[in-house]
């Protein structure tokens, strides 16, 4: 009697092996995502549940916790804190507030220092505020390309002073890691950053993944660095 043909070790294991990989890509940013959520959730219950007056907690009147109880007071918390300053009461206090801070010598230069962090995150967050771009710059060295984010053109003093004689400049934040935001902010001229029509999502997915993901692009990248290259060198020489 034959036997039927053995199955290759190696093909079982290289099959088994795709079958845990693709499990790890389906379960591993649900499971992720949904700690970090989570993490989020009971830190801000951890802080804001102490504050709230027993009357308000639902605790007081049911046998178990209500997890992200704390975060929904929060949200409401600061909406009616945000109604508030809309008045003119609400600017008094906040003007009082803050004249009261600018008289302490080592508080008020960390409160003036997060205070306009907190407004830029809120006036990047306006829908009149132009969206960031995405664009090649050559750096850090010639031939070399490196990802930038436009986030704004130059204006004030940055324009002014027309640095290296360019009266046209654009701000620019060159991300330098896997984890955000580390890198550096360039007053770079118009001229010298190629745009690109990949969005900010596809860009990050890039940085943060050195590369390894959205191979489609990486054609357009060299395509785009090969002409702006040749653009330079095409460039008649000025006698």
């Amino acid at each position: 009697m034959e036997k039927g043909p053995t199955a290759n070790p190696w093909a079982v294991g290289a099959r088994l092996r795709d079958y845990f990989l693709t499990g790890l890509v389906i379960v591993g940013p649900v499971a992720i995502t949904v700690y970090l959520v989570w993490w989020f959730i009971s830190y801000v219950d951890q802080w804001v549940r102490p504050l709230v007056p027993r009357i308000y907690n639902p605790e007081t009147y049911l046998p178990f916790a209500v997890p992200g109880f704390g975060l929904l007071f929060s949200i409401v918390g600061l909406t009616l804190i945000g109604a508030l300053a809309a008045n003119l009461l609400g600017r008094t206090l906040i003007s009082a507030s803050e004249m009261f801070v600018d008289r302490m010598p080592i508080v008020r230069n960390l409160y003036r220092g997060l205070k306009q962090m907190f407004e830029s995150v809120a006036a990047a967050a306006q829908p009149q505020r132009p969206v960031m771009r995405v664009g090649l710059l050559e750096f850090p060295s010639k031939g070399i390309w490196s990802l930038v984010y436009v986030t704004g053109e130059a204006s004030g003093e940055l324009q002014e002073l027309a640095l290296g004689g360019e009266k046209d400049n654009l701000i620019v934040w060159m991300p330098t890691g896997f984890m955000p935001p580390t890198g550096f902010v360039c007053v770079v001229p118009r001229k010298d950053v190629v745009p690109l029509k990949m969005s900010v999502e596809d860009a990050a997915k890039i940085v943060m993944t050195a590369g390894m993901v959205t191979p489609e692009y990486q054609a357009q990248l060299q395509e785009l660095a090969g002409s702006a290259a040749q653009a330079g060198e095409d460039k008649p020489l000025r006698t």
